[in-house]
């Protein structure tokens, strides 16, 4: 009954089978792996000690950013250099800009300086004056921003002086030296980052917190990958189903060509169909009948 399954349709069939449930669950596995994964760090981020309680670091000691050395306190000294502002960040649902300043180490290289986050919009807000001479500064460790992160503007087109995306790929274009593959934000606003006072303008500059390095966290990403996992079981099961159903389709009708509950159709007899829906043999297949004359 099931010979069938032995015709070059069939192998091709089969051969399909077995190539697309093993991939449909290695896919569905590697997406649950991601998941998990985004799980642990994001445990093992909790467990970490707050920023502020860790003793910092040399900058160079912590390079490069990664999921362990985001967030950890970083110290660099140098002169700081160009100012930059970043407009369209937001802090506690309010709208405004970082005030960021190059910091040139000794090494030549310069780290991109979070000094702190002001209210409004760029230009019409007075920013404090960063400190002259030479400094050292304390800051959380980030990773360089991209197209994907929260407040980046990709799109270019600002006025000078405005940055949209704190990378080095965007700075290297912007002054005439090396920068660090990364960036530190100040906490303590009113050392080494310059202070203002409140005066109803734009007032001192607030404290951006650290974020969470990339894929750390519970977000709609990792909840993606849970369920692109489901998906790709769910092809594997239909796969197998479809299978399974156009065996038996193609067993029942070899069973009752068999048994004779389907009759086989004669190729030598033609039959048209008239407008009636009735069959009819094809009288232009037949000789034709009737009177003539020699």
């Amino acid at each position: 009954m099931y010979r069938f399954l032995l015709t070059p349709r069939w192998w091709g069939i089969n051969l399909f089978v077995a190539l697309a449930i093993p991939f449909c669950v290695f896919m569905g596995t590697w997406q649950l792996g991601r998941f998990e994964d985004r799980v642990q760090t994001h445990d093992a981020a909790a467990k970490q000690p707050a920023p502020g309680t860790r003793a910092a670091e040399p900058l160079d000691d912590l390079l490069p950013v990664d999921k362990v050395t985001s967030g950890r306190p970083a110290t660099a000294t140098g002169r700081y250099a160009d100012q930059f502002l970043v407009p369209g960040r937001k802090l506690d649902d309010r709208s405004g800009f970082y005030v960021l300043n190059m910091l040139r180490t000794d090494t030549g290289k310069a780290l991109p300086v979070v000094r702190g986050w002001l209210p409004g919009k760029p230009g019409a807000t007075p920013v404090p004056a960063a400190p002259t001479g030479r400094v050292t500064v304390t800051g959380d460790l980030q990773a360089s921003e991209n197209a994907g992160t929260t407040g980046a503007d990709a799109r270019g087109g600002l006025p000078d002086g405005q940055l949209g995306i704190i990378s080095a790929a965007s700075l290297i274009n912007l002054v005439p030296y090396d920068v660090y593959d990364a960036w530190v934000t100040v906490q303590d606003t009113g050392s080494g980052a310059g202070s203002g006072t409140d005066d109803g303008a734009g007032g001192a500059l607030r404290p951006v917190p650290a974020a969470a390095a990339q894929g750390t966290g519970l977000d709609l990403k990792a909840f993606q990958n849970l369920g692109y996992t489901g998906e790709w079981f769910v092809f594997a099961g239909f796969v197998l189903f479809m299978w399974f159903r156009l065996v038996r389709r193609e067993a029942e009708a070899a069973r009752d060509l068999r048994l004779g509950l389907v009759p086989e159709a004669d190729p030598g007899t033609a039959t048209a169909t008239d407008g009636s829906g009735s069959g009819k043999k094809d009288e232009a297949a037949s000789p034709a009948v009737g009177s003539g004359t020699a």
